[in-house]
């Protein structure tokens, strides 16, 4: 019985034999690893990271000047009354320019509701598309050509559809131009964001019995939302600035666009691009001052589009 017990309550020599750690730095030199600027890839490193910093700011450079620029020649004459008041006259003190900020706007308005929901129909229809679909790649193609389509050629061509049938320049013709110069962002971005849905949501809700049409309005559309909103900032932004399309098209007018209550949509419409364009070559000063001043309220309105547009951006990346 003492052998039988003495040999139960013997351990195995694997388990009492004591396990050899391994070193896992064991033959490296920790010497070679310290950051040395004497050492070809360090310094390399540091020259590239030095010459990437240069770059950036000397990039930065003509925004902040022009920016300066702006607020130091226009911000002291930007007032309540340039908001409220119309053009001067050539030889008139004071004045304004709150017509041409409301056709600007009314404008961008006109070309919104033409490019947003051509552009996401569009955008949806090449995402759900085959790949191999020969009609989606044209479309897809005719959409980047866009992208670089001179603006003054939109203007061109708003004159010609628009503004020789109806006997005249008109904010319609002004907005459709603009729509033209909107559309390529709307669908090129709007593409992106559908097709950045994940997978697995599309085949739960196929899984689910929805349809196409379901898909799209209680799937798609909602989850690429914030960036679809974020193309079509970029798009607004782009618009609001452009002054070529509304010389031929809008042309400019010294009145309000909404006068007792009744909007005129059919005649000349004043637009803060081309009111900058006409100031700037005045040689009266008061002109040149609204000029200064129409020109860093437009900076500002596109600014503020672009930073909306970035915030619904970092938000679908937060999703």
């Amino acid at each position: 019985m003492n052998g039988r017990d003495s040999d139960k309550n013997r351990q195995p020599e694997s388990i009492c034999r004591p396990v050899a750690t391994i070193d896992p730095f064991e033959g490296i030199d920790l010497a070679e690893l310290e950051r040395s600027l004497l050492k070809p890839r360090t310094l390399m490193n540091n020259l590239l990271v030095a010459l990437v910093t240069i770059m950036t700011l000397a990039a930065l450079v003509p925004l902040f000047d022009v920016v300066w620029m702006l607020l130091w020649k226009g911000g002291s004459n930007l007032t309540l009354k340039v908001f409220t008041e119309l053009p001067p006259s050539p030889l008139e003190e004071g004045g304004g320019f709150g017509n041409a900020i409301v056709g600007t706007l009314f404008m961008v308005v006109i070309a919104t509701l033409i490019s947003v929901p051509v552009g996401m129909l569009t955008a949806i229809f090449l995402a759900q598309a085959k790949t191999e679909s020969g009609f989606a790649n044209t479309v897809r193609f005719a959409a980047k050509t866009l992208t670089g389509f001179p603006s003054i050629l939109a203007g061109v061509f708003a004159y010609g559809v628009l503004v020789l049938a109806m006997g005249g320049y008109s904010a319609v013709a002004g907005g459709v131009a603009l729509s033209i110069l909107m559309l390529p962002t709307v669908v090129l971005t709007s593409e992106e964001a559908v097709r950045m849905v994940p997978l697995k949501m599309k085949e739960a809700a196929i899984g689910m019995g929805a349809t196409d049409t379901q898909l799209v309005w209680m799937v798609l559309l909602p989850t690429a939302l914030p960036g679809i909103l974020t193309g079509v900032m970029l798009a607004l932004a782009r618009a609001a600035g452009e002054t070529a399309p509304l010389l031929f098209t809008a042309l400019f007018s010294n009145y309000w666009l909404i006068s007792e209550g009744h909007i005129d949509i059919t005649h000349p419409t004043a637009s803060l691009a081309v009111l900058i364009y006409n100031f700037a070559g005045m040689p009266f000063e008061n002109q040149i001052n609204l000029a200064w001043t129409a020109a860093l309220v437009l900076v500002l309105m596109v600014l503020t589009t672009n930073l909306i547009g970035q915030f619904f951006s970092r938000r679908q990346i937060r999703e």
